[in-house]
C-alpha cells in the first residue's frame, strides 16, 4: 500500500474542510512573521534613534558626581586613560563606543574657555549631530559591534567638505557659538594659553554647551594641562538591553576604583519601547497558536470520525496501528508544510506592506523567517494531530463496521 497516494487522495476528495484547515495555518503564519519582522526593524530603527542620542553610561572618577559632570565636565579629580583599553580587553558585551575625554581651562584668545581634549574618531561616534561637519561614520546598530573596528562611510549629502577622520595635534574644532564669538572660521588660526592651532572645523549648532567650547586632540589637552595619560570622563554607548543583563556590573569589577553610572531617560526609553514590542508580539504569537492549532484538531477530529469505517477496514486486513498514525500524521505534515510556506510568503508581503504604514519603517523580509515558519507551522500541526490520531489507533473494527 501507497501511503503518500492514500493521504493525497484523501486530501484531495474533501476539499472544503482541507482549504478552512489550510487557511487557517496560512493566515496564523502570515500574521506571526509580519508582526515578528515589522517588530525586528522597528527595533532597529530604535536603536538607531537611540545611538543618536549619544552617549548613555558614563564612567567618572570616583569622587565626581553626575552633577559635577553636568556643570561641564570640568573636574581637578581625573583617572587613567588606561582605562578605555581595560575595558576594550575586558570581554564585555555591549559596549559600542567609548569616547575619553579631559577638560581644562584655558585662555582662548585672551578669554577663558573651556577646552576638551578627545579622540576625535570616537567623538564623532558619539555625537551624530557632528556628522554635519562632514563627519560620517559607520555607527553600530543594537548591541555591540567593537568600537575598534568601526571605519569611515563616505558622505552622501553632507557640504562637500574632507571628513575629519584624524584631528592633528595643532588642530581644534570650535563650537558654533565660539566659533561665531571669536569671528573665526575654519582654517583659521587661534591661540589657546599662548599655543597656536589651527581650526579645522567649525560644529554644527547642537543646543549644548559643546557649543560654547573648543575641542583639541586629547593628547594635546593632556600635555597643556601638564596631566599626560588622564581623563576625567569616559562617555560610553552601550547597548540598552546588555545594560539591562549586566553590563554596568561589569564595568564596576572592572574598574573599581571609578564610578559607572547610566543616563536612565536613555536606557529606559528604548528598554521600555522594546519590551512593549516584544510583549505585544507574544501575545500575537500564543492567541495564533491557539487558534492555529484548534483549527487543525478540528479538522483531524472530524476526518478521523468520518474515516473510522475506512481505519476499521483497514486494521481488519491486517493493517498496524502504526501504518493508521503515518497516514493521519502524514497528513498533518503536509498541512504543515504548505501552510509554513504559503504563511511565510503571505507574512513577508504584508510586513512589506503594513511596515511603513503602521510602524513608518521599511520592511524586507527575512529569509531565516522561512526555516522559523515551515517549523512552526509543522509542529503546530503535528501537535494538533497528536490527540485524533491516538483516536484513530484506539478504534475498535468490530464496532465500526456494525455502524450504519
Amino acid at each position: 500500500m501507497n501511503v503518500i497516494k492514500v493521504v493525497l487522495k484523501e486530501l484531495t476528495e474533501r476539499k472544503n474542510q482541507l482549504l478552512t484547515s489550510l487557511l487557517a495555518i496560512v493566515m496564523g503564519i502570515a500574521v506571526i512573521v509580519a508582526i515578528r519582522s515589522i517588530t525586528y526593524y522597528s527595533e532597529k530603527a530604535i536603536a538607531l534613534e537611540m545611538d543618536a542620542l549619544g552617549a548613555n553610561v558614563l564612567i567618572l572618577p570616583k569622587g565626581v558626581t553626575v552633577d559635577d559632570y553636568y556643570r561641564a565636565d570640568l573636574t581637578d579629580e581625573t583617572m587613567p586613560e588606561s582605562y578605555v583599553d581595560d575595558i576594550l580587553t575586558s570581554g564585555l558585551k555591549g559596549v559600542d563606543n567609548m569616547s575619553p575625554k579631559l577638560s581644562m581651562t584655558a585662555q582662548v584668545s585672551g578669554k577663558e574657555t573651556i577646552v576638551t581634549g578627545i579622540r576625535p574618531k570616537q567623538e564623532f561616534l558619539a555625537k551624530p549631530v557632528w556628522e554635519m561637519a562632514g563627519n560620517i561614520f559607520e555607527r553600530p546598530v543594537g548591541c555591540a559591534a567593537p568600537a575598534a573596528g568601526t571605519t569611515p562611510k563616505a558622505p552622501d549629502a553632507v557640504d562637500k567638505r574632507t571628513p575629519i577622520d584624524v584631528l592633528p595635534e595643532n588642530g581644534v574644532l570650535l563650537g558654533n557659538d565660539l566659533a561665531a564669538r571669536l569671528g573665526l572660521a575654519e582654517g583659521t588660526t587661534l591661540a589657546v594659553n599662548s599655543e597656536l592651532f589651527q581650526v579645522a572645523g567649525v560644529l554644527p549648532p547642537s543646543g549644548t554647551v559643546d557649543d560654547g567650547r573648543v575641542f583639541a586632540h586629547l593628547g594635546a589637552v593632556q600635555r597643556m594641562s601638564g596631566r599626560p595619560g588622564r581623563i576625567n570622563a569616559i562617555e560610553v554607548m552601550g547597548c540598552c538591553q546588555s545594560i539591562s543583563e549586566g553590563l554596568i556590573a561589569g564595568l564596576n569589577r572592572r574598574l573599581p576604583d571609578a564610578k559607572v553610572v547610566t543616563i536612565n531617560q536613555v536606557v529606559s526609553a528604548q528598554q521600555r519601547t522594546n519590551k512593549m514590542m516584544r510583549n505585544f508580539s507574544l501575545v500575537f504569537l500564543v492567541i495564533i497558536l491557539m487558534v492555529g492549532g484548534a483549527s487543525i484538531a478540528n479538522y483531524m477530529f472530524a476526518n478521523v470520525y468520518e474515516r473510522r469505517r475506512e481505519v476499521g477496514i483497514l486494521v481488519a486486513l491486517g493493517a498496524g496501528r502504526g501504518l493508521i498514525q503515518k497516514i493521519f500524521l502524514l497528513k498533518a505534515l503536509i498541512l504543515g508544510l504548505v501552510g509554513g510556506v504559503f504563511g511565510y510568503l503571505g507574512g513577508g508581503a504584508l510586513a512589506v506592506i503594513l511596515g511603513p504604514r503602521l510602524a513608518g519603517i521599511s520592511v524586507s523580509p527575512r529569509a531565516d523567517w522561512f526555516i522559523y515558519s515551515v517549523l512552526i507551522s509543522v509542529g503546530l500541526s503535528l501537535a494538533a494531530a497528536a490527540v485524533p490520531v491516538y483516536r484513530a489507533t484506539k478504534l475498535d473494527p468490530f464496532v465500526t463496521l456494525q455502524e450504519v
